[in-house]
């Protein structure tokens, strides 16, 4: 059984936090990850530019940021994951795009969590098998076609 634990800093987040947490464990699920713990921390644009430029040493904003937590990975132990998500970019983005706060803040959390779950999106063709996997994940749970429902995210043919 996988452990989900989530913390909001930012208290206009658009988050209902038993759909969140089904929406990572039908994750785990999916990819056959058990005994893991996850968690979710969900912030406001100042807090995940200052991780993003200690942590990674970028500058600015993003949506999302997820790292390995796990002691042990390679002997077999549990994994710990640590995902953080900007509430705050998630309420401006869907108010531009046309849907839900929540909506786009679950597809910053399954991003996360599918980069740590082996997806890339380095090259066009990580992306596009990336992105429609969120968007299959997302719309299997009720949230909608998020990613590739915005013409402006669809990847140039």
């Amino acid at each position: 059984m996988n452990t989900v634990q989530i913390t909001t800093h930012f208290d206009e987040a658009p988050v209902d936090p038993g759909r969140m947490e089904a929406l990572v464990q039908a994750i785990c699920e999916r990819f056959e990850l058990s005994d893991a713990t996850v968690s979710v921390g969900i912030v406001d644009d100042a807090e995940i530019t200052e991780l993003n430029e200690r942590f990674l040493n970028h500058e600015g904003t993003t949506d999302s940021l997820s790292f390995d937590l796990s002691d042990d990975q390679a002997a077999g132990g549990p994994r710990v994951l640590d995902l953080i998500v900007n509430g705050q970019m998630a309420l401006r983005q869907a108010a531009e795009r046309g849907h839900s706060g929540e909506a786009e803040l679950a597809l910053y959390v399954t991003h996360g969590l599918l980069h740590q779950l082996g997806f890339g999106d380095q090259t066009p063709e990580q992306a596009r098998k990336m992105h429609e996997t969120e968007d299959e994940i997302l719309q299997h749970l009720g949230y909608g076609l998020v990613y590739n429902g915005d013409p402006k995210r669809r990847p140039v043919e």
